[in-house]
């Protein structure tokens, strides 16, 4: 596996607030996510980053889903070939679906995958403001409204494919590889200590 083109920073020489939020996260998932370590050489930068995605991917008003959001992000950054995305998300996706197939499924094709006809209708919206959000009409939101969405549900699936565009790019350019972790998560059945 190839390194990352910027190094990530030492862990304690970072802000006291960054540091807390990194090792919240290691003590629930057993490892740190690189993303946390790449963003972190710029302080500001992290706290805007990651206080946006929590804004987005931790709500719980709407109607979307944590499965569903992590569907949208899994999908739009295969269309745009973030590898760390991908294996990323589509862990967390394999977890709150209780699905080990959907995430490679919605990656490769989510035309193709076992979902259901909101999802769908989800996805294809996504997929076109990743790739001609200049087209969005009337009509894409028409489309989901009989699927249970609202115009703040339809806002919320825009930004998350939005801020993983920026997300992918980041990742991408920078060359920032998945943990191995991140390969089996939702899988397996986690081993009992």
């Amino acid at each position: 596996m190839s390194q990352p083109r910027y190094p990530f920073p030492d862990l304690n020489t970072l802000p006291q607030d960054i540091k807390d939020r990194i090792q919240q996260v290691q003590e629930k998932s057993g490892f740190v996510p690189n993303v946390f370590l790449a963003f972190a050489r710029r302080p500001a930068e992290w706290r805007a980053f990651f206080a946006y995605h929590d804004a987005l991917m931790l709500k719980e008003e709407g109607s979307l889903s944590k499965g569903e959001r992590e569907m949208i992000v899994t999908t739009t950054s295969a269309a745009n070939q973030c590898l760390y995305c991908v294996v990323a998300h589509g862990a967390i996706l394999r977890i709150y679906e209780k699905k080990p197939l959907i995430a490679d499924q919605v990656a490769v094709n989510y035309r193709k995958a076992d979902i259901s006809p909101r999802e769908r209708a989800m996805l294809d919206f996504a997929m076109k403001v990743c790739q001609h959000s200049q087209e969005i009409a009337d009509a894409d939101f028409e489309a989901l409204y009989p699927h249970g969405f609202d115009d703040e549900d339809i806002w919320d699936i825009a930004a998350i494919t939005a801020f993983f565009g920026l997300s992918n790019r980041m990742a991408s350019f920078a060359g920032m590889q998945p943990n191995p972790e991140f390969y089996l998560l939702g899988r397996v059945p986690r081993s009992k200590p």
